[in-house]
C-alpha cells in the first residue's frame, strides 16, 4: 500500500508539472503577443482586403479601361467560352491565369498598403521616442547661485563672477 501511495503523488506531480509548464509557456509574453498579433492581423486583413477590392481595384480597372483579368483563361478542351463562369458551368478544364494575375495584383496592393501603414506607425513612434530621449538627456549645465549664469555642471568656480562653488 505504501508503494501505491508513493506512485500516485508522482503521477500527480508529473501532471501538475506538465500543466504548470504548459501554463508557464502560454503565459509568456511572446506567446501572448503572437496570439494578439494573429487575431488583430485577421481583423486587419478584412480591412485591407476591402480597401484593395472596393477602393483601389476599381480605380485600377478605370485606368486600364475596364480590363477584367478574371476572365482571362485558356480552355483546355479546345472549346471557346465567353467567360470563365460559362466554361466552369460547362465543366471544362481551364487554366485561369487571369485569376492568378488578379491574386498577384491584390497581394502587391495589400503589401503596399501594409507597408505604408507600418511606415506611418514607425514614423510616429520615432517622433515619440525622440521626444522621450530629449526629455531624458542628462543636464550638462547648472546655474551659478551667485550671478545666476549658466555654467558647466562640473565647474568649481564660476567663470562669470569667479565665485567659489560648493560642488
Amino acid at each position: 500500500m505504501a508503494e501505491n501511495e508513493g506512485k500516485k503523488p508522482a503521477v500527480a506531480e508529473k501532471t501538475k508539472g506538465f500543466a504548470a509548464e504548459f501554463k508557464k509557456f502560454i503565459m509568456r509574453g511572446n506567446v501572448l503577443d503572437m496570439a494578439v498579433g494573429v487575431i488583430i492581423g485577421g481583423a486587419f486583413q478584412a480591412i485591407i482586403s476591402s480597401l484593395v477590392n472596393d477602393i483601389i481595384m476599381p480605380v485600377i480597372t478605370l485606368i486600364t479601361g475596364g480590363v477584367d483579368f478574371t476572365n482571362w483563361f485558356v480552355s483546355l478542351d479546345g472549346t471557346s467560352y465567353a467567360t470563365l463562369a460559362a466554361a466552369q458551368e460547362a465543366g471544362a478544364a481551364t487554366l485561369n491565369y487571369g485569376v492568378f494575375i488578379t491574386a498577384i495584383i491584390n497581394f502587391l496592393l495589400m503589401a503596399l498598403v501594409v507597408f505604408l501603414i507600418v511606415k506611418a506607425m514607425n514614423k510616429a513612434a520615432d517622433k515619440v521616442s525622440k521626444k522621450k530621449e530629449e526629455e531624458e538627456a542628462p543636464k550638462t549645465t547648472k546655474i551659478c547661485p551667485f550671478c545666476k549664469s549658466e555654467i558647466d555642471k562640473d565647474a568649481t568656480r564660476c567663470p562669470h563672477c569667479t565665485s567659489q562653488l560648493d560642488s
